[in-house]
Parts: C-alpha cells; sequence; structure tokens
C-alpha cells in the first residue's frame, strides 16, 4: 500500500503550467481591386474625344461608346484600332490593348444597287460586327462588285431584295448571295460609315457663287489576293 509521506509528497507537486493562450488569428487580406480599364475613344468622322470603361463584349462596348456621343448603339457599324480610316486591317478583333484608341465608325448614307450575278461568286468576303451589322471586308479586283463603283469596302449590307439581314451573321448573308440565281438582277441595300466633314462634300465654286454639292466616288482600291 502507497504510504500516506508518498501521497502527501504527490500532492505537493506544483501545478504543471497551463499552454499559452492561441495569438489572435490575423484577418484575411481584402481581395486586390482591380485596376480601372479606361479605353480612349472617338467617332470616325470626327469627334471630342470620349473615355469608356466597363465593358466586356463588343454589345457592351458600342453600349459604352453610344452613351459617351449620345447616339444610339445601333448608330455604329463597327470599330477600328488607331486608325479613323475604314481599313479592314485595324478592324478591332478579339482584344484590346490599354494603348490603343478606337475610332467608331457610325452609320452614314444609305445607298441601292442592282447587281447582276453573272458568275458564282461576285468577290466579295464579309464578315460581322458582332451585334447585328454584316460589312464589306474586302472585294475582289476583276470581280463583278468591283466593276460596281458605288460599293465601297465598309458598307454594311443591309437588305438584300428588300429583305433585311439586320441581325444575321456574315456567313448567313454569304450563304444569301450564293444562292441567289445567276442571270438575274437583285438589289443590295447599302449603308457606308459616315465620313468626315470635309469629304462627303465637294464644293465646286462657280462665278455665280452658287456652291454644287456632288458625292464622291469611293477611295481607291488596293488590289487583294483572291
Amino acid at each position: 500500500m502507497e504510504g500516506a509521506a508518498a501521497r502527501e509528497a504527490r500532492g505537493a507537486e506544483a501545478p504543471r503550467a497551463s499552454a499559452p493562450p492561441p495569438a489572435p488569428s490575423e484577418p484575411p487580406a481584402a481581395p486586390r481591386a482591380r485596376p480601372r480599364l479606361v479605353f480612349r475613344t472617338q467617332l470616325a468622322h470626327g469627334s471630342p474625344t470620349g473615355k469608356i470603361e466597363g465593358f466586356t463584349n463588343v454589345r457592351e462596348l458600342y453600349a459604352k461608346i453610344a452613351e459617351a456621343f449620345g447616339i444610339a448603339p445601333t448608330e455604329i457599324l463597327f470599330c477600328t484600332l488607331n486608325s479613323h480610316k475604314v481599313d479592314m486591317q485595324k478592324l478591332l478583333g478579339g482584344q484590346i490593348g490599354l494603348e490603343d484608341f478606337i475610332f467608331a465608325h457610325v452609320r452614314g448614307e444609305t445607298k441601292e444597287v442592282e447587281v447582276t450575278k453573272t458568275e458564282d461568286a461576285l468577290g466579295l468576303t464579309i464578315t460581322d460586327n458582332g451585334a447585328g451589322y454584316a460589312f464589306i471586308k474586302r472585294i475582289k479586283e476583276g470581280s463583278i462588285i468591283n466593276r460596281i463603283q458605288a460599293v465601297c469596302v465598309g458598307d454594311s449590307i443591309e437588305a438584300i431584295n428588300d429583305h433585311s439581314i439586320v441581325g444575321c451573321r456574315h456567313y448567313e448573308v454569304a450563304k444569301m448571295l450564293r444562292e441567289l440565281p445567276k442571270s438575274q438582277p437583285f438589289t443590295l441595300r447599302l449603308v457606308q460609315p459616315k465620313r468626315a466633314f470635309a469629304r462627303p462634300l465637294i464644293i465646286h465654286l462657280f462665278l455665280n457663287k452658287f456652291p454644287v454639292f456632288s458625292i464622291p466616288p469611293c477611295p481607291p482600291r488596293l488590289p487583294v489576293m483572291a
């Protein structure tokens, strides 16, 4: 049996020190705020510079540009980067850099042309702006369309034989044109991009001081590969 002295000695042992309380945990780091991505923009035919931000797709981009300049988003045909010219090499694609300058080409004059399809191919390359408008990206040299001076690169195709194609993708429009019968004329309703103030009208001054206005043809076409 355990003696009373042993029990007394064990009872006299110093109490064990309790573990220190855990250090208070640091609050989680706040998520980093995303930097504001602000882009500069102008209307291609001439305007003050606007600033836009907060868009994630083409339709939102057009809405922001339209808001900046007090126009309807449906007025915008397409956008180019770093050039106010109708330059399909500068056409807005899937990426925009922070240093890029966005030029919005808006609706200008509407025109109708009659075309007779004498060959299988008209000589058009068509693209679309991702927001409902298909337009002419290239015209093949020597083609049926190339012989019609009123048709220009950058023209939006609004209707074929009075059938509206607004809202169609470029491949749908190309299919409609391919399926048109040969040797039968058809009508294209086109909308050209609005030109700069000094370019749409050429003023001829005569001795009587009355101006006469004329609409110039398309800019000279550069040959493209078939």
